[in-house]
């Protein structure tokens, strides 16, 4: 389905509530805090952690992201007291499990196996309250991080200072600046210098908690260079300022080119998605309510009263490119069309690269990975 109208820039953006809740990866599997039932640790699908202590918005994070909760409806969310295991499985790109811990799980408990969950994790989010006292959740986080790093030292570690949306700018700045600086003393004091955190400031009320969750799931994206790399030959060849290579039910952005993000930006996208599945709701399925909301059809183009263009396009199932360009750059669409042509052809052969479980052998050089990918003007081309 195509989209085409224009509109005016908005001041101020918020989440859009919405979105159709019965586009997504499916229900959540809930897990009793046994770990008898847990997948082998040879499970080769990477597992993201929720952690923190109760109430610091852990199983909100991951309703408003994976499930199109509205964050008004996380008010009416109960304290977690079992382990929940989300399976997030879209694409060969966004594929993990989300585990939500209760706050109350004791790490030194015996009958704990913590070793079995850290081993087989890929990032480990501690989710620390900013609007409640943090001292105790600054302990609960170093004897979290500490434990798991000596299990597995190459965890991504990762701390959302949750719940901002309550704080003055500069409270959030004193409160990050506190937090890094108490957390990074901790370590320091036990000899763990190269254990490296990463910290962002969130909540479920604005696009920074997708923001955040972009960066850890990019972290677990071994094909994230080769991404990155075909987003800047496309932009540079097609006269685009930024584009985003999006996961269109979470909205959490798996690559961008090399340029920075703008927050501005980045929400302009996720408003832009959320718009065309929407619309593709209401006038894109059949009569009798079949077919999809989104599909290799999928096509929009808004145009803002400022010369911006914002231009999306299907690239797999769950895939979407949106760009951001100039109206003037936009006069040559034949070409940006073309070389997008190229683009989602390269993508597609970087994706079955990342779904095959075997890779096959060039036959030019034994015992070598064969994986080609197609330059913007139609050419093969080596892989980054």
């Amino acid at each position: 389905m195509s989209i085409q109208y224009e509109v005016e820039p908005l001041d101020s953006y918020g989440v859009a509530d919405s979105f159709p809740k019965d586009f997504g990866y499916g229900e959540e599997e809930e897990e009793e805090a046994d770990m008898e039932d847990s997948p082998a640790p040879s499970d080769t699908k990477p597992r993201i952690l929720l952690m923190g202590l109760r109430r610091s918005g852990k199983s909100s994070i991951q309703k408003v992201v994976f499930h199109k909760m509205s964050p008004n409806e996380t008010l009416f969310l109960e304290s977690t007291n079992k382990i929940y295991k989300d399976d997030i499985s879209s694409s060969s790109f966004v594929n993990f499990q989300i585990w939500d811990f209760p706050g109350q799980v004791d790490f030194f408990d015996p009958t704990f196996d913590y070793e079995m969950i850290f081993r087989g994790t890929g990032a480990l989010i501690f989710v620390i309250d900013a609007q409640d006292d943090y001292v105790e959740a600054l302990g609960r986080l170093h004897l979290t991080v500490s434990r798991a790093y000596r299990v597995n030292p190459d965890i991504n570690f990762e701390v959302f200072i949750h719940k901002v949306d309550g704080l003055s700018d500069d409270h959030k700045i004193e409160t990050q600046r506190d937090i890094h600086q108490r957390a990074n003393d901790d370590l320091a004091d036990a000899s763990l210098e190269k254990l490296h955190l990463s910290f962002y400031l969130t909540s479920i009320y604005d696009h920074s908690i997708f923001e955040a969750f972009s960066k850890v799931v990019q972290k677990l994206i071994p094909q994230l260079p080769t991404l990155e790399n075909l987003l800047n030959i496309f932009i540079s060849n097609s006269g685009i300022e930024k584009a985003f290579l999006f996961d269109v039910v979470s909205k959490i952005y798996i690559a961008t080119d090399s340029s920075p993000v703008d927050m501005q930006s980045y929400e302009l996208c996720c408003d832009m998605i959320d718009v065309v599945i929407d619309v593709s709701c209401i006038y894109g399925l059949k009569e009798d309510g079949s077919g999809s909301a989104y599909d290799k059809e999928s096509m929009a183009i808004i145009k803002l009263n400022n010369t911006t263009v914002l231009y999306l396009k299907e690239v797999t199932k769950f895939l979407a490119l949106v760009c951001i360009l100039r109206e003037e750059s936009f006069e040559r669409k034949g070409l940006i069309d073309y070389n997008f042509h190229c683009f989602r052809k390269a993508i597609h052969e970087v994706f079955e690269v990342g779904v095959s479980t075997q890779r096959p052998v060039c036959p030019q050089a034994a015992g070598t990975p064969c994986t080609k990918t197609v330059a913007l003007n139609g050419t093969p081309r080596n892989t980054v």
